[in-house]
């Protein structure tokens, strides 16, 4: 089983963090936080990669739902969207498969909640 889903896009780094980001919204999904992994391992280390960002996704209805079924979920939010420049200038988007990261879990109404925030995810992907 694959822990994510992927997609290719040919458009610039920036479009597809905006198209991501309103692909997200359109389903109540808001960006909590963007880790600019290229720039803090620049920083950091003083390494180059091709531009990498995170962005930690959440709908604050589904987050509720998870954290009513297991009070510890919060380690496992939130739903993750990876932005990577690849060498042929296009951009690869790949986001989590929040059934994968759940099956550690041994919740049924977790598992049932993870199935559909995985409709929504892979939507948003194949969306892109």
């Amino acid at each position: 089983m694959s822990y994510h889903f992927s997609k290719t896009l040919d458009c610039s780094f920036d479009q597809a963090i905006e198209d991501v980001t309103a692909a997200l919204q359109e389903i109540d999904f808001g960006i909590l936080c963007t880790i600019p992994v290229s720039e803090k391992l620049k920083g950091a280390l003083d390494v180059d990669i091709p531009r990498y960002t995170i962005l930690g996704a959440c709908n604050p209805a589904f987050a509720y739902k998870a954290l009513q079924c297991e009070n510890k979920i919060g380690v496992m939010l939130p739903c993750n969207f990876v932005v990577q420049q690849k060498e042929d200038g296009k951009v690869e988007v790949s986001a989590v498969d929040p059934i994968a990261s759940m099956a550690a879990i041994e919740n049924a109404d977790l598992g049932a909640l993870a199935v559909e925030v995985q409709g929504l995810i892979k939507g948003v992907i194949d969306k892109l």
